[in-house]
Protein backbone atom coordinates (compact mmCIF):
# COMPACT_ATOMS: atom_id res chain seq x y z
CA UNK A 1 0.00 0.00 0.00
CA UNK A 2 2.75 2.25 0.82
CA UNK A 3 6.07 3.13 -1.10
CA UNK A 4 9.10 2.93 1.60
CA UNK A 5 10.63 6.20 1.24
CA UNK A 6 12.37 7.92 4.24
CA UNK A 7 10.45 10.78 5.50
CA UNK A 8 12.56 13.76 5.65
CA UNK A 9 11.06 16.41 4.06
CA UNK A 10 9.50 19.26 5.58
CA UNK A 11 6.06 19.18 7.05
CA UNK A 12 3.25 21.50 5.59
CA UNK A 13 2.22 23.55 8.51
CA UNK A 14 -1.16 24.26 8.36
CA UNK A 15 -4.28 23.52 9.74
CA UNK A 16 -6.16 21.12 11.57
CA UNK A 17 -7.61 17.68 10.63
CA UNK A 18 -5.38 13.93 9.68
CA UNK A 19 -7.45 11.68 8.66
CA UNK A 20 -7.90 8.00 10.04
CA UNK A 21 -6.71 6.08 7.35
CA UNK A 22 -9.59 3.04 7.48
CA UNK A 23 -12.37 3.89 5.37
CA UNK A 24 -12.71 8.22 5.90
CA UNK A 25 -15.99 8.51 4.04
CA UNK A 26 -15.81 11.53 1.74
CA UNK A 27 -14.93 11.50 -1.75
CA UNK A 28 -13.38 9.05 -3.95
CA UNK A 29 -11.31 7.84 -7.87
CA UNK A 30 -10.77 5.70 -9.87
CA UNK A 31 -7.76 2.80 -9.12
CA UNK A 32 -6.24 1.82 -11.89
CA UNK A 33 -7.62 2.36 -15.30
CA UNK A 34 -5.33 3.89 -18.43
CA UNK A 35 -8.42 3.85 -20.75
CA UNK A 36 -7.43 7.09 -22.89
CA UNK A 37 -11.24 7.82 -23.03
CA UNK A 38 -11.31 8.96 -19.81
CA UNK A 39 -10.95 12.71 -21.38
CA UNK A 40 -12.28 12.26 -24.81
CA UNK A 41 -15.52 13.40 -26.21
CA UNK A 42 -18.42 12.04 -24.88
CA UNK A 43 -21.93 10.74 -26.10
CA UNK A 44 -23.45 13.25 -28.63
CA UNK A 45 -20.39 15.06 -28.88
CA UNK A 46 -20.30 16.51 -25.64
CA UNK A 47 -16.74 16.78 -23.55
CA UNK A 48 -16.60 14.31 -20.88
CA UNK A 49 -15.02 14.97 -18.28
CA UNK A 50 -14.59 12.01 -15.42
CA UNK A 51 -13.79 12.10 -11.98
CA UNK A 52 -11.80 9.69 -9.70
CA UNK A 53 -13.78 9.57 -6.19
CA UNK A 54 -13.70 7.59 -2.93
CA UNK A 55 -16.00 7.01 -0.55
CA UNK A 56 -19.22 8.74 -0.92
CA UNK A 57 -18.77 12.32 -2.40
CA UNK A 58 -22.11 13.15 -2.95
CA UNK A 59 -21.65 15.03 -6.03
CA UNK A 60 -24.13 12.88 -7.89
CA UNK A 61 -26.56 12.22 -5.08
CA UNK A 62 -27.43 16.15 -4.49
CA UNK A 63 -28.09 16.43 -8.29
CA UNK A 64 -24.85 18.63 -8.79
CA UNK A 65 -23.95 17.04 -11.52
CA UNK A 66 -27.09 17.22 -13.65
CA UNK A 67 -27.26 20.84 -12.68
CA UNK A 68 -23.94 21.59 -13.95
CA UNK A 69 -25.00 20.05 -17.32
CA UNK A 70 -28.14 21.91 -17.38
CA UNK A 71 -25.88 25.17 -16.92
CA UNK A 72 -23.77 23.67 -19.53
CA UNK A 73 -25.49 21.27 -22.27
CA UNK A 74 -21.70 20.40 -24.02
CA UNK A 75 -20.38 18.56 -20.77
CA UNK A 76 -21.17 15.00 -19.75
CA UNK A 77 -20.26 14.18 -16.34
CA UNK A 78 -19.09 10.75 -15.64
CA UNK A 79 -17.39 9.48 -11.98
CA UNK A 80 -15.52 6.43 -10.87
CA UNK A 81 -15.81 5.24 -6.90
CA UNK A 82 -13.56 3.52 -4.81
CA UNK A 83 -15.43 2.74 -1.31
CA UNK A 84 -12.32 3.44 0.85
CA UNK A 85 -9.42 5.38 0.38
CA UNK A 86 -6.59 3.17 1.27
CA UNK A 87 -7.16 1.04 -1.54
CA UNK A 88 -7.76 3.85 -3.80
CA UNK A 89 -4.88 6.57 -2.32
CA UNK A 90 -2.01 4.11 -3.18
CA UNK A 91 -3.11 3.86 -6.91
CA UNK A 92 -3.52 7.47 -7.67
CA UNK A 93 -0.22 8.34 -6.63
CA UNK A 94 1.26 5.45 -8.99
CA UNK A 95 -1.04 6.94 -12.00
CA UNK A 96 0.85 10.32 -10.86
CA UNK A 97 3.90 9.03 -10.29
CA UNK A 98 3.76 7.45 -13.62
CA UNK A 99 1.17 10.41 -15.45
CA UNK A 100 -0.90 8.29 -17.03
CA UNK A 101 -4.36 6.41 -16.13
CA UNK A 102 -5.84 9.48 -14.61
CA UNK A 103 -8.90 10.77 -14.69
CA UNK A 104 -9.94 14.59 -15.46
CA UNK A 105 -10.58 15.46 -11.74
CA UNK A 106 -8.69 13.23 -9.16
CA UNK A 107 -10.02 13.89 -5.06
CA UNK A 108 -7.58 13.55 -2.74
CA UNK A 109 -7.88 12.81 1.07
CA UNK A 110 -6.62 15.55 3.72
CA UNK A 111 -4.29 12.87 5.27
CA UNK A 112 -2.33 12.48 2.03
CA UNK A 113 -2.43 16.27 0.83
CA UNK A 114 1.44 17.09 2.53
CA UNK A 115 2.37 14.30 0.07
CA UNK A 116 0.89 15.27 -2.80
CA UNK A 117 1.35 18.57 -2.48
CA UNK A 118 5.50 18.09 -1.93
CA UNK A 119 5.73 15.18 -4.56
CA UNK A 120 3.47 15.64 -7.51
CA UNK A 121 2.34 19.27 -7.93
CA UNK A 122 4.20 19.35 -10.80
CA UNK A 123 1.52 16.88 -12.03
CA UNK A 124 -1.10 19.29 -11.27
CA UNK A 125 -2.90 22.57 -12.58
CA UNK A 126 -3.14 25.46 -10.19
CA UNK A 127 -6.50 26.10 -9.82
CA UNK A 128 -5.78 29.55 -7.59
CA UNK A 129 -7.27 31.13 -11.61
CA UNK A 130 -10.11 28.74 -11.41
CA UNK A 131 -11.07 28.85 -7.41
CA UNK A 132 -11.42 32.43 -5.59
CA UNK A 133 -9.13 32.16 -2.49
CA UNK A 134 -11.40 33.87 0.35
CA UNK A 135 -14.20 31.67 -0.66
CA UNK A 136 -12.25 28.96 1.25
CA UNK A 137 -11.39 28.96 5.11
CA UNK A 138 -7.33 30.30 4.94
CA UNK A 139 -5.94 27.63 6.07
CA UNK A 140 -8.00 24.94 4.28
CA UNK A 141 -6.66 26.85 1.25
CA UNK A 142 -3.08 26.53 2.01
CA UNK A 143 -3.06 23.13 2.84
CA UNK A 144 -3.19 22.36 -0.83
CA UNK A 145 -0.82 25.35 -1.63
CA UNK A 146 2.94 24.93 -2.33
CA UNK A 147 5.86 26.89 -0.95
CA UNK A 148 5.60 28.44 -4.49
CA UNK A 149 2.55 29.42 -4.19
CA UNK A 150 0.98 26.76 -6.50
CA UNK A 151 -2.75 25.88 -5.45
CA UNK A 152 -2.83 22.07 -6.72
CA UNK A 153 -6.56 21.53 -4.98
CA UNK A 154 -10.05 22.95 -4.38
CA UNK A 155 -11.19 21.87 -0.93
CA UNK A 156 -14.07 19.76 -1.09
CA UNK A 157 -15.03 19.82 2.87
CA UNK A 158 -14.13 19.77 6.86
CA UNK A 159 -14.70 17.66 9.39
CA UNK A 160 -15.30 19.59 12.79
CA UNK A 161 -15.48 17.52 15.77
CA UNK A 162 -18.57 16.96 17.87
CA UNK A 163 -19.97 14.01 19.46
CA UNK A 164 -23.19 12.54 18.53
CA UNK A 165 -24.80 10.60 21.70
CA UNK A 166 -27.91 8.29 21.81
CA UNK A 167 -30.33 10.18 24.29
CA UNK A 168 -32.29 7.57 24.89
CA UNK A 169 -29.49 5.23 26.22
CA UNK A 170 -28.27 8.71 28.12
CA UNK A 171 -31.76 8.94 30.30
CA UNK A 172 -31.22 5.39 31.14
CA UNK A 173 -27.81 5.91 32.31
CA UNK A 174 -29.24 8.89 34.25
CA UNK A 175 -27.22 11.17 32.37
CA UNK A 176 -28.99 14.70 31.06
CA UNK A 177 -30.13 14.69 27.19
CA UNK A 178 -30.18 17.73 26.40
CA UNK A 179 -27.07 19.05 24.19
CA UNK A 180 -26.09 21.71 25.73
CA UNK A 181 -25.89 20.53 29.46
CA UNK A 182 -23.69 17.21 27.82
CA UNK A 183 -21.30 19.27 26.17
CA UNK A 184 -21.00 20.93 30.02
CA UNK A 185 -20.02 17.49 31.33
CA UNK A 186 -16.65 17.48 29.55
CA UNK A 187 -16.02 20.68 28.37
CA UNK A 188 -12.50 21.24 28.08
CA UNK A 189 -11.03 17.77 28.65
CA UNK A 190 -11.01 14.64 27.46
CA UNK A 191 -10.03 13.13 31.15
CA UNK A 192 -14.20 14.22 32.06
CA UNK A 193 -15.08 12.64 28.63
CA UNK A 194 -13.83 9.35 30.51
CA UNK A 195 -15.10 10.00 33.54
CA UNK A 196 -18.68 10.98 31.69
CA UNK A 197 -18.15 7.03 30.24
CA UNK A 198 -17.23 5.47 33.71
CA UNK A 199 -20.41 7.00 35.27
CA UNK A 200 -22.48 5.47 32.04
CA UNK A 201 -20.95 2.05 32.66
CA UNK A 202 -22.10 2.44 35.98
CA UNK A 203 -25.74 2.88 35.32
CA UNK A 204 -26.34 1.87 30.91
CA UNK A 205 -28.14 -0.45 29.41
CA UNK A 206 -26.13 -4.25 29.94
CA UNK A 207 -25.20 -5.05 26.66
CA UNK A 208 -23.76 -1.44 25.51
CA UNK A 209 -20.86 0.33 26.10
CA UNK A 210 -20.06 3.82 26.16
CA UNK A 211 -18.69 4.67 22.94
CA UNK A 212 -18.41 2.95 19.88
CA UNK A 213 -14.48 1.66 19.17
CA UNK A 214 -11.15 2.97 20.35
CA UNK A 215 -10.08 4.31 16.77
CA UNK A 216 -12.75 6.94 17.26
CA UNK A 217 -11.87 8.17 20.39
CA UNK A 218 -8.37 8.27 19.43
CA UNK A 219 -9.00 10.29 16.32
CA UNK A 220 -11.06 12.62 18.00
CA UNK A 221 -8.45 13.30 20.87
CA UNK A 222 -5.52 13.66 18.18
CA UNK A 223 -7.83 15.90 16.17
CA UNK A 224 -7.70 18.19 18.52
CA UNK A 225 -4.03 18.91 19.00
CA UNK A 226 -2.07 21.25 17.34
CA UNK A 227 1.27 18.95 17.55
CA UNK A 228 0.84 15.59 16.49
CA UNK A 229 2.94 13.67 13.98
CA UNK A 230 5.52 15.52 11.98
CA UNK A 231 7.46 18.79 13.56
CA UNK A 232 7.31 22.10 11.67
CA UNK A 233 10.72 20.81 10.03
CA UNK A 234 9.14 17.50 9.05
CA UNK A 235 10.43 15.29 11.33
CA UNK A 236 8.48 12.60 12.36
CA UNK A 237 7.75 12.81 15.94
CA UNK A 238 4.69 10.91 16.83
CA UNK A 239 6.79 8.51 19.19
CA UNK A 240 8.48 10.81 21.37
CA UNK A 241 5.18 13.87 20.91
CA UNK A 242 3.26 13.88 24.39
CA UNK A 243 0.29 14.61 22.99
CA UNK A 244 0.26 11.61 21.12
CA UNK A 245 1.06 9.06 23.65
CA UNK A 246 -1.18 10.68 26.23
CA UNK A 247 -3.85 10.47 24.16
CA UNK A 248 -2.79 6.43 23.00
CA UNK A 249 -2.95 6.16 27.26
CA UNK A 250 -6.33 7.62 27.62
CA UNK A 251 -7.98 5.49 25.05
CA UNK A 252 -6.47 2.83 26.21
CA UNK A 253 -7.29 3.63 29.73
CA UNK A 254 -11.14 3.32 28.72
CA UNK A 255 -10.86 0.32 26.42
CA UNK A 256 -9.42 -1.54 29.80
CA UNK A 257 -12.50 -0.15 31.81
CA UNK A 258 -14.42 -1.57 29.59
CA UNK A 259 -16.05 1.98 28.27
CA UNK A 260 -15.15 0.83 24.65
CA UNK A 261 -16.52 -1.47 21.97
CA UNK A 262 -13.98 -3.78 20.45
CA UNK A 263 -14.61 -2.84 16.72
CA UNK A 264 -12.93 -1.03 14.06
CA UNK A 265 -14.19 1.47 12.19
CA UNK A 266 -16.14 1.08 8.85
CA UNK A 267 -15.79 -2.76 9.22
CA UNK A 268 -18.96 -4.84 8.71
CA UNK A 269 -19.33 -6.18 12.23
CA UNK A 270 -18.27 -2.27 13.61
CA UNK A 271 -22.15 -1.38 11.17
CA UNK A 272 -24.04 -3.86 13.24
CA UNK A 273 -23.22 -2.23 16.52
CA UNK A 274 -25.20 0.93 15.34
CA UNK A 275 -27.60 -1.18 13.43
CA UNK A 276 -28.18 -2.52 16.94
CA UNK A 277 -27.73 0.12 19.35
CA UNK A 278 -24.79 -1.42 21.08
CA UNK A 279 -23.07 2.25 22.22
CA UNK A 280 -24.56 5.36 23.49
CA UNK A 281 -21.87 7.98 21.86
CA UNK A 282 -19.23 8.44 19.34
CA UNK A 283 -16.73 10.83 17.94
CA UNK A 284 -18.83 12.30 14.81
CA UNK A 285 -17.94 14.87 12.02
CA UNK A 286 -21.07 15.81 10.03
CA UNK A 287 -20.68 13.29 7.57
CA UNK A 288 -20.37 10.49 10.03
CA UNK A 289 -24.39 11.38 10.48
CA UNK A 290 -24.74 10.17 7.28
CA UNK A 291 -23.58 7.15 7.81
CA UNK A 292 -25.24 6.21 10.82
CA UNK A 293 -28.27 7.08 9.02
CA UNK A 294 -26.67 4.27 6.77
CA UNK A 295 -26.32 2.10 9.31
CA UNK A 296 -29.17 2.19 11.68
CA UNK A 297 -32.63 0.85 11.85
CA UNK A 298 -35.52 2.79 11.05
CA UNK A 299 -36.85 2.78 14.86
CA UNK A 300 -33.46 4.98 15.94
CA UNK A 301 -34.40 8.04 13.85
CA UNK A 302 -34.50 10.98 15.84
CA UNK A 303 -32.65 9.45 18.87
CA UNK A 304 -29.25 10.65 18.12
CA UNK A 305 -28.39 14.14 19.28
CA UNK A 306 -24.90 16.00 18.85
CA UNK A 307 -22.45 18.12 21.84
CA UNK A 308 -19.73 20.18 21.22
CA UNK A 309 -16.49 18.01 21.83
CA UNK A 310 -14.53 18.22 24.76
CA UNK A 311 -11.89 20.43 22.45
CA UNK A 312 -13.11 21.24 18.85
CA UNK A 313 -11.03 19.15 16.18
CA UNK A 314 -11.48 18.56 12.95
CA UNK A 315 -11.95 14.64 10.91
CA UNK A 316 -11.98 14.24 7.61
CA UNK A 317 -11.80 16.63 4.71
CA UNK A 318 -10.59 16.34 1.10
CA UNK A 319 -9.77 18.58 -2.30
CA UNK A 320 -10.44 18.14 -5.75
CA UNK A 321 -7.09 18.12 -7.84
CA UNK A 322 -6.94 18.41 -11.96
CA UNK A 323 -4.32 16.64 -13.44
CA UNK A 324 -2.49 18.79 -16.56
CA UNK A 325 -2.50 15.37 -18.89
CA UNK A 326 -5.83 15.52 -19.17
CA UNK A 327 -7.12 16.35 -22.93
CA UNK A 328 -9.78 18.39 -21.07
CA UNK A 329 -8.07 20.16 -18.29
CA UNK A 330 -9.50 23.68 -18.71
CA UNK A 331 -13.12 22.63 -18.81
CA UNK A 332 -12.35 20.17 -15.72
CA UNK A 333 -10.82 22.69 -13.30
CA UNK A 334 -14.09 25.35 -14.00
CA UNK A 335 -15.75 21.85 -13.06
CA UNK A 336 -13.66 21.25 -10.05
CA UNK A 337 -14.33 25.33 -8.94
CA UNK A 338 -17.66 25.16 -9.23
CA UNK A 339 -18.81 21.78 -7.70
CA UNK A 340 -16.58 23.74 -4.94
CA UNK A 341 -18.17 27.13 -4.31
CA UNK A 342 -20.02 28.17 -1.36
CA UNK A 343 -23.32 27.81 -2.86
CA UNK A 344 -22.89 23.85 -4.00
CA UNK A 345 -20.95 22.90 -0.57
CA UNK A 346 -24.47 24.36 0.97
CA UNK A 347 -26.12 22.04 -1.02
CA UNK A 348 -24.13 19.02 -0.46
CA UNK A 349 -24.45 19.57 3.31
CA UNK A 350 -28.00 19.62 2.93
CA UNK A 351 -28.31 16.24 1.30
CA UNK A 352 -24.67 14.26 2.01
CA UNK A 353 -23.53 16.01 5.53
CA UNK A 354 -20.28 17.11 4.23
CA UNK A 355 -19.46 20.67 6.24
CA UNK A 356 -18.63 23.55 3.56
CA UNK A 357 -14.99 24.42 3.67
CA UNK A 358 -16.29 28.13 2.64
CA UNK A 359 -17.56 30.21 5.11
CA UNK A 360 -20.07 32.21 2.67
CA UNK A 361 -21.83 28.76 2.94
CA UNK A 362 -22.68 28.76 6.79
CA UNK A 363 -25.01 31.37 6.65
CA UNK A 364 -26.96 29.76 4.05
CA UNK A 365 -30.24 28.19 4.64
CA UNK A 366 -29.24 25.36 3.57
CA UNK A 367 -26.93 24.85 6.87
CA UNK A 368 -28.71 26.83 8.93
CA UNK A 369 -31.54 25.11 8.57
CA UNK A 370 -30.01 21.93 7.87
CA UNK A 371 -31.60 18.36 9.76
CA UNK A 372 -30.82 15.04 9.87
CA UNK A 373 -33.09 11.87 10.11
CA UNK A 374 -31.23 10.68 13.29
CA UNK A 375 -30.57 13.67 15.46
CA UNK A 376 -34.26 15.18 14.34
CA UNK A 377 -35.07 18.82 15.19
CA UNK A 378 -31.55 19.26 16.06
CA UNK A 379 -29.77 22.27 14.34
CA UNK A 380 -27.10 20.71 13.02
CA UNK A 381 -25.44 23.16 11.24
CA UNK A 382 -25.02 26.03 13.89
CA UNK A 383 -23.87 23.15 16.13
CA UNK A 384 -21.04 22.18 13.32
CA UNK A 385 -20.47 25.91 12.33
CA UNK A 386 -19.73 26.62 16.48
CA UNK A 387 -17.41 23.65 15.57
CA UNK A 388 -15.38 24.59 13.19
CA UNK A 389 -14.73 28.24 14.36
CA UNK A 390 -12.14 26.93 16.98
CA UNK A 391 -10.33 23.99 15.13
CA UNK A 392 -7.08 24.15 15.93
CA UNK A 393 -3.89 24.98 13.55
CA UNK A 394 -1.92 22.22 13.04
CA UNK A 395 1.27 20.49 11.15
CA UNK A 396 0.12 17.78 8.53
CA UNK A 397 2.98 15.89 6.83
CA UNK A 398 3.07 13.43 4.15
CA UNK A 399 2.42 10.47 5.29
CA UNK A 400 -0.35 11.28 8.41
CA UNK A 401 -2.74 8.99 7.31
CA UNK A 402 -0.31 5.78 7.94
CA UNK A 403 0.44 6.73 10.89
CA UNK A 404 -3.11 7.87 12.16
CA UNK A 405 -3.95 4.03 10.87
CA UNK A 406 -1.09 2.53 12.31
CA UNK A 407 -1.75 3.60 16.04
CA UNK A 408 -5.68 2.92 15.36
CA UNK A 409 -5.94 -0.24 13.38
CA UNK A 410 -2.82 -1.96 14.65
CA UNK A 411 -2.31 -0.12 17.70
CA UNK A 412 -5.44 0.77 20.70
CA UNK A 413 -8.35 -1.70 19.24
CA UNK A 414 -5.99 -4.29 20.47
CA UNK A 415 -6.40 -3.70 23.94
CA UNK A 416 -10.10 -4.10 24.01
CA UNK A 417 -9.16 -7.57 22.60
CA UNK A 418 -6.93 -8.00 25.48
CA UNK A 419 -3.69 -6.70 24.91
CA UNK A 420 -1.88 -4.22 27.44
CA UNK A 421 -1.88 -0.62 26.86
CA UNK A 422 2.36 -0.98 25.89
CA UNK A 423 1.85 -4.72 23.83
CA UNK A 424 -0.69 -2.23 21.65
CA UNK A 425 1.86 0.78 21.49
CA UNK A 426 4.72 -1.35 21.03
CA UNK A 427 2.40 -2.80 18.04
CA UNK A 428 1.52 0.32 16.71
CA UNK A 429 5.14 1.58 16.51
CA UNK A 430 6.37 -1.25 14.91
CA UNK A 431 4.18 -1.39 11.89
CA UNK A 432 4.00 2.39 11.32
CA UNK A 433 8.05 2.46 11.58
CA UNK A 434 8.45 -0.80 9.07
CA UNK A 435 5.28 1.46 6.75
CA UNK A 436 7.79 4.43 6.89
CA UNK A 437 10.83 2.42 6.62
CA UNK A 438 12.55 3.95 9.82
Amino acid sequence: MRARTRIRRKAVVLAAVASLGTGLLAGCADDGNDDDSSSTEGGGGKTKITLGLFGTAGFEESGLYKEYEKLHPDIDIQQTVVERNEVYYPALLNHLTTNSGLQDIQMVEVGNIAEIVQTQSDKLLDLSKYGKKSDYLEWKWQQATTAEGQTIGVGTDVGPMAICYRTDLFKEAGLPTDREEVGKLWAGSWDKFVEVGKDYKAKGAKGTTFLDSPGGMLQAILSSEKDRFYDSSGEVIYKTNPAVKSAFDLTAEAAEAGLIGNQTQFQPAWDTTIANSKFAAMSCPPWMLGYIKGKSKPESAGKWDVAQAPKSGNWGGSFLTVPKSGKNAEEAAKLAAWLTAPEQQAKLFGVQGSFPSTPAAYESSEVTGAKNDMTGDAPIGTIFAEAAANIPVQTIGPKDQIIQQGLTDNGVVLVTQGKSAKEAWDNAVKTIDNALDQ
